[in-house]
Formats: C-alpha cells, structure tokens, sequence
C-alpha cells in the first residue's frame, strides 16, 4: 500500500474537520468548551481526558519510527528545512509536535474539538466572527507568554505566505485580531466553509516575536521557537531529526493533553529505499513500523528477534474512510481530455492479478473517492441524491444516474482479453487509430504516458500494467526521480499519470474544495494534483461544504461520487481497512485506539519492564 501525502492542518488536504455554530455542552449559558460541525459534543465542560488515553500513562523512553504521512512542503526521503509550513524547501518530519493551536481534536468523535491554547470560544449569531478566549498560563517555550497577538499573527502570517494548502483553505478568513488580553479575534466572509472557524482553531501558533525581521518564506534549519509538547532536539539533515519531551510543558495538564505525549523523545529516520528500512527495523534501528508492503508483511516476520518473541505484530482496524489512492491523469494534458481515453487506459490495468501475485490477496479493489465509508454511492441514486443531480442532467454522463461505475473484474491473467478488446473498442469511438504499433490520438499525435514517481516499490505493480498498454499501442514508461525532484515536478502538474493517496475525514468540508475545486486546480502546491476542473463538481463541493445536516452531507458526498467516477479521473487501486503493526516489545498501549486515529505515538507509552525483558531497558 502506497503511504500518503496529508495536510498540514489535521485532515485537510483531502479531508477535513469541520464546525457549525458551537453548542454548549451543558447549560444554555456555559460557554463553548468546544465545537463541532453539527453542535454535538461528546465531552462536557469538566471531562478529566479522553476516554481513548490512560491518563496516568508512564513518562519516559524513546519512540523511533519513519515518516509515514506527509505535510505542507515535507516528502518521505530527506529535509532541508524545520518550516513545513511553506512551499519552498523539504520539510522535515514531526514538526507540529512542537507547536499548539487554539483548540485540539477528539480522535473518538468524527469532527469534535476541544479548548487547548483558547479555554473557550464565542461566535457571532450570523457564524463570521469567532473570539477565541486564551488561557493565561500559556507559554512559549522560552516562558513568553503566548498571547492574542501571536495568534492572530500566525493567523494572517499563513494566509498570506503559507503553503498553498494552508493559504488557499484561509482564503475567506477576512483576518484576525488582538482584542485586550486574552481574546483574539477572528472574522470570516460570507463565502467561507462551514468547517473554516475549526481549520482556524487547529492552526499553529508562531511566536511574532521571533519571527521579527525573518523571511518565513525561506528555508531555515534553525528551530523555531514553539510551545507545544515537544522542541526540536538532535538532527542530522536528511538522516534524522529527534524531538524531547518538554518537561515543564505549560499545557500537560489540559483534559486535551492527559495521557498523552508520553516519549522523552519521539525521533524519525529517514531511508531511501523501503527494504533497507526493513532491514534497520530487524535490527533494531529504530522501535515502531506500520507496514505498508504486502511481501513483507506475508513474509518477512521470520527475523531471529520476531521468533524469540522481541517484536510483535498487531493489527489495529482502521474504520476511517480509506479514502483514494491510485494513478491520477493529469487532466491539464491535451492527452486525457476523452474519457474514453481515460476508461481505456484504466482497463489495463488488472488488479485481480496483481492482488494475488504480488499482494498476497490482502487489498481490496477501491472503487469510489469515499471508499470504505457511509459517504460512497452505491446503487441507484435515492430520491435526495437525484434531487442533487438533476440540474446537471445533460452536462455530466447519463451513467451518473444509475448503477455508480466500478471498475470491473478481470480473469486474473494479468492480460484479460475481453478487457483489453473493451478498451480497444474506447479508444477507437474515441478517434485514436493504429498505426503500426503506435497509437495514435485523432490530433495525430503518439499516445505516451510516463508514470512518474519518487521510489521503485511499485514497479511491480506498474510494470505489467505499462505491458498491458503497449498491446493497445500505448507507449508508456515509468520514471523514478528523487524525493526532491518529485515534489517539485508534482507542486508544478508537470507530471502525465503519478500516485497519490488522499485521505478523507467523516465530515468533509473545506478540504474537499482544494482536492476537487477548479480554483485549486490553477494553484501552483494545490492537493488538486488531477486538475479536476468542472463546473457540476464545483456546485456539488459547494453543496458539501455548506450542508447543514448529516444526512444533507451524506447525500451530496454521494452525489459526488457518482460525478467523479462517471468521470474516469483516475485509475483506482486498492484499500485495507486497518493497519498492520511492529513494533519492539517496549510498548505499552491503551486496550483500544481512538476510532478515527491510530493514537500511535500519541496514546502510546514506553513500558520499561518489557525493555529490561527482551535486554533493550
């Protein structure tokens, strides 16, 4: 399984959080403790800790791992920068360990979030204006007080330079402000998000002090000044970057916080190429990996310190949204504007083989962009989706209004013939003709594709598909370039077909706007890497990110995936629902995770009398 890019902002490059009006949790005049999208919050004002933590969990140990998930500027291989906050340069990883936000997530609710920096929060009747009352105690680092003002400057500082992720999803936050001592304000237009306010809560906060007379633009090795549970520790550029529990942590406390952030140090190692990281792992390199190879999780766990009972292997269900991950088109190419194209293309591709050759039968074929999750469409539209659809009627496919397209099943040859006549038979409706051994697209021009991408692991996946394509004339190759260079290719669209697996959140709002919207698709680092640009799925996002109910979402999130997967935007690869685990046996960890995180290393904590057991005390 192909490991992703996320956002920045919890879930908000392909999922996100999102808020109504909030609603106290208890009395009519409490004040708001916390907000969710449709007012329901599962935590009173006086709740001790989630219920997901052991709140007297031990302080101690290290917690080594590699990065897994991206952000902003961060890729998978290497750093050259501490500011993954902005576009340019390579972030490094673990980075918002070391920085707070006004408010904090609650992984065992799908959109909930409780006070951290702010203690409470009030909004405007009309929703355009939130003020965030801060805690007093709140400190940086350097025992600054962290005050209103550093909030709103870290506020607009990210809307006019941050990532482009981060800048386009602030795009209607009209701007914030210091109001006295403890409220900072913040106001929003008329065309913001519904879940906008919570992205604000859950952004980091900089310390304008020691940001004066510095370019946040630039790329910088230098730490930043943070106050969050963890500060920058020892690192080595490209190799690893440690970060050490921050001992008089002003927030340790907080019900947000209790039970949590247990590692004396979390560190993150960086490698190349996956088997080597296997083999590090072996030896104990490092402590904690989620396993994303299929080979090796069927085969590699016979190691001496897997067999003498020192690591073991864990597989936690996973009931987030799988969300999608596959070979995206780049749409902004002449190439793939006939869907038919687009349909031909993904018909090579055979799953079933790949599965249980190369996979060991252990994925399941993805088929919509809410995979796994009460948000895909399945059958005939219902009565509210059609309601939804029927003003595209004629500007979108007519399959968008019966079965939801899902690609078929092959024999498990690896070269389905039917599949592979079908899409001969798209490609000439199309206009395409052979000449020769050379597709040719009706402008004349030779079909090519190359499928680029930054680590040879899927090659065996994609080898047999580029096989399959050169017997319908298609001329594909592959091509693998650094970390770095892939990044800078993929923030430019100068890409043909690349993978990328976004995640999504229960609740989609703001995020779904930087993935699907037209806008996005023309901003240079948008998570729009496809170039979905149309104008049916622009009023169907619309309609997302303004739903008022569950059910309101759940039915234009469906709406949705009809349009998309009648589009063949992509080609669909495949899902797991949970994660498997290894991990050194010096753990100790809650009986079970939070529902919509994997609390790893959050919840975790270090067990010294196992260390001692397996002579790693």
């Amino acid at each position: 399984m192909r490991v992703h890019r996320r956002a920045i902002i919890s879930g908000l490059a392909a999922a996100s959080l999102a808020t109504a009006l909030p609603r106290p949790a208890r009395a009519a005049d409490a004040e708001p403790h916390g907000l969710s999208i449709f007012g329901d919050l599962k935590y009173p004002a006086d709740f001790p800790h989630f219920d997901y933590v052991r709140p007297d969990a031990p302080k101690g140990g290290v917690f080594s791992n590699q990065i897994t998930t991206t952000a902003g500027n961060q890729n998978f291989d290497t750093f050259n920068t501490l500011n993954i906050y902005v576009l340019k340069g390579d972030g490094a990883a673990g980075m918002p360990l070391t920085f707070d936000s006004l408010m904090a997530r609650a992984w065992d609710e799908p959109d909930a979030v409780y006070g951290l920096v702010a203690r409470t929060v009030r909004a405007s009747p009309d929703g355009l204006t939130y003020r965030f009352l801060l805690r007093p105690e709140a400190r940086f680092h350097d025992g600054s007080r962290l005050t209103p003002v550093d909030v709103a400057f870290s506020i607009n500082l990210l809307k006019a330079k941050g990532h482009p992720i981060i800048s386009q999803a602030l795009r209607f936050v009209e701007g914030a402000a210091a109001e006295g001592e403890d409220v900072v304000r913040v106001t929003f237009a008329p065309e913001r998000a519904r879940d906008l306010p919570l992205v604000a809560a859950l952004l980091p906060i900089f310390s304008e002090r020691s940001w004066s007379g510095r370019d946040f633009e630039a790329s910088t090795l230098d730490p930043p000044l943070g106050s969050g549970p963890y500060r920058v520790g020892r690192f080595e550029q490209g190799r690893f970057i440690a970060f050490d529990r921050v001992r008089d942590y002003w927030a340790a406390g907080l019900p947000v916080n209790r039970g949590q952030h247990n590692f004396d140090e979390v560190r993150y190692e960086y490698f190349r190429d996956r088997q080597v990281a296997f083999e590090a792992f072996k030896a104990g390199s490092f402590t904690f990996r989620e396993e994303f190879t299929a080979r090796i999780w069927a085969t590699g766990y016979d190691f001496p310190a897997m067999t003498e009972g020192k690591v073991k292997r864990e597989i936690v269900p996973d009931e987030t949204p799988s969300g999608m991950q596959g070979w995206f088109f780049n749409l902004r190419r002449p190439r793939f504007a006939d869907p038919r194209v687009r349909e031909a293309i993904s018909l090579a591709f055979d799953f079933e083989w790949v599965n249980k050759t190369i996979m060991y039968g252990a994925y399941t074929r993805t088929a919509s962009y809410f995979e796994n999750s009460p948000l895909k469409a399945e059958g005939p539209p219902s009565a509210e989706e059609a309601a939804l659809l029927a003003p595209f009627r004629g500007r979108v496919p007519d399959s968008v209004f019966a079965e939801p397209y899902s690609p078929p099943a092959s024999d498990g040859s690896g070269q389905d013939r039917a599949l592979l006549r079908r899409a001969s038979e798209l490609l000439q409706q199309a206009g395409c003709r052979r000449d020769g051994g050379v597709l040719k697209l009706p402008s004349g021009e030779a079909l090519t594709i190359e499928f680029l991408d930054f680590q040879p692991v899927l090659q065996p996946h994609t080898q047999p598909f580029i096989k399959n394509l050169a017997l319908l004339g298609i001329q594909a190759t592959s091509r693998i370039v650094d970390a770095a260079q892939y990044q800078r290719r993929t923030e430019e669209f100068d890409f043909d077909m690349t993978v990328r697996r976004y995640s999504n959140s229960a609740t989609p709002g703001e995020a779904i706007r930087q993935v699907f919207g037209s806008i996005a698709a023309a901003t240079r680092g948008s998570p729009n890497l496809a170039g979905f640009s149309d104008p049916a799925i622009d009023a169907l996002v619309e309609t997302i990110v303004s739903a008022e109910t569950r059910p309101a979402l759940t039915t234009a999130c469906r709406a949705l995936d009809r349009v998309l997967r009648a589009g063949r935007y992509w080609v669909p690869m495949w899902y797991r629902g949970s994660h498997p685990l290894a991990y050194w046996d010096i753990f100790g960890h809650p009986p079970t995770p939070p529902r919509y995180e994997l609390g790893a290393p959050q919840t975790w904590w270090y067990d010294a009398d196992k260390a001692r057991r397996i002579g790693r005390g």
